[in-house]
């Protein structure tokens, strides 16, 4: 198959039912061109896929692999078959994205070529609660950790042009972190993402929702977390040190100069293996990261000082300093020291 400038839906199901049939039908007479991955539903689901298959081309996973497999597997198949340039829509299976929706989303990803497209759902009072308590949640901590406004971070509608292929392949995961990934990682590939405002639909509550409200948010919180348990560690031991050397010396410069120096070494070399799993090369990223860590230090020390002058105890102005500096650091690092350049 070789056709230009196709426009390509691409939807994960899991034991759908016939809104699925629906969907296709309306997106096929909207003259998209649609794949569907079978991600291992019941074998009582077969005629469905059958009937779907007269206007999609259908994938099948022998098993359930999840909602993040089954999205590569469908873009492994695009990019394979089609000749570009085309724009892919990812959708839900359950009837929740609207064809007019998926068109919306679709052109504006034409437009912005290069630019990751969410379809962004406004979470009111009808929304089921758990959405409601989800989104928030989820919306608040990916704002705080990387400093970025994405209203609705769980969208599942998303498109994109065919230049951003081997990006969404590349990023990990196989379930519903999958798509969390994609977002924490779009500075540190210089891509940009517009929010288009869609319809807000649940059906029935979301019960037909296979997200796993444990499992699932672990998976999706576990890469947020990442960086904020490297910053723990070395909080730890860079409080532990300061302390120590203070009862020791009673020098306020000196035991947070020492202290510094041996938890940005321990610092650095998690956040580059374990938390942004960085391939630049090693003594590049030092070296920016130690200019970073000066000015930090510098910084911290000032801000240490008159917080000291001013009257707090030195142990509540070091908490209260490493507070303000931890999401300084955090944004340096993931806009600069530890981002890669695409190829």
């Amino acid at each position: 198959m070789s056709i230009q400038n196709e426009r390509i839906v691409l939807i994960p199901a899991y034991c759908p039912d016939k809104k699925l049939v629906t969907l296709v039908q309306t997106l096929y007479n909207m003259q998209f061109t649609i794949v569907v991955v079978n991600d291992g539903s019941d074998p009582e689901q077969a005629p469905l896929f059958e009937a779907v298959s007269r206007w999609a081309a259908v994938l099948t996973h022998d098993k359930n692999k999840g909602k993040g497999a089954a999205l590569k597997t469908g873009l492994t198949y695009i990019k394979n078959t089609f000749t570009i340039p085309y724009v892919v829509v990812t959708a839900d299976a359950d009837g929740q994205h609207l064809p007019e929706d998926i068109l919306s989303v679709c052109e504006k990803a034409r437009e912005r070529t290069g630019c990751l497209v969410l379809g962004s759902r406004i979470i009111g009072k009808s929304a089921p609660l758990r959405s409601r308590i989800g989104n928030g949640i989820t919306r608040l901590v990916f704002r705080l950790v990387t400093g970025t406004g994405i209203y609705d971070t769980q969208t599942g509608l998303r498109a994109f042009s065919n230049g951003l292929v081997d990006y969404m392949l590349s990023i990990e995961g196989e379930r519903y972190e999958y798509e969390m990934n994609v977002l924490l990682q779009l500075s540190r590939h210089h891509i940009s993402a517009e929010e288009v405002p869609i319809n807000t639909v649940y059906l029935d509550n979301n019960t037909s929702s296979h997200f796993n409200p444990l499992k699932d948010s672990f998976r999706i919180y576990k890469e947020i977390l990442k960086f904020s348990a490297s910053s723990l560690c070395s909080f730890v031991i860079d409080y532990g040190l300061f302390c120590a050397l203070m009862a020791l010396t009673g020098m306020t410069v000196l035991s947070n100069v020492l202290a510094r120096i041996v938890s940005a070494t321990v610092n650095f070399s998690l956040n580059r293996s374990f938390v942004f799993g960085s391939h630049v090369h090693i003594l590049k990223a030092a070296v920016k990261y130690f200019l970073l860590a000066v000015v930090v230090l510098v910084f911290n020390t000032c801000i240490l000082k008159l917080l000291i002058a001013a009257g707090l105890p030195y142990m509540l102005a070091k908490i209260l300093t490493e507070t303000m500096m931890f999401f300084f650091s955090w944004t340096i690092q993931k806009l600069f020291i530890f981002k890669e350049v695409r190829t």
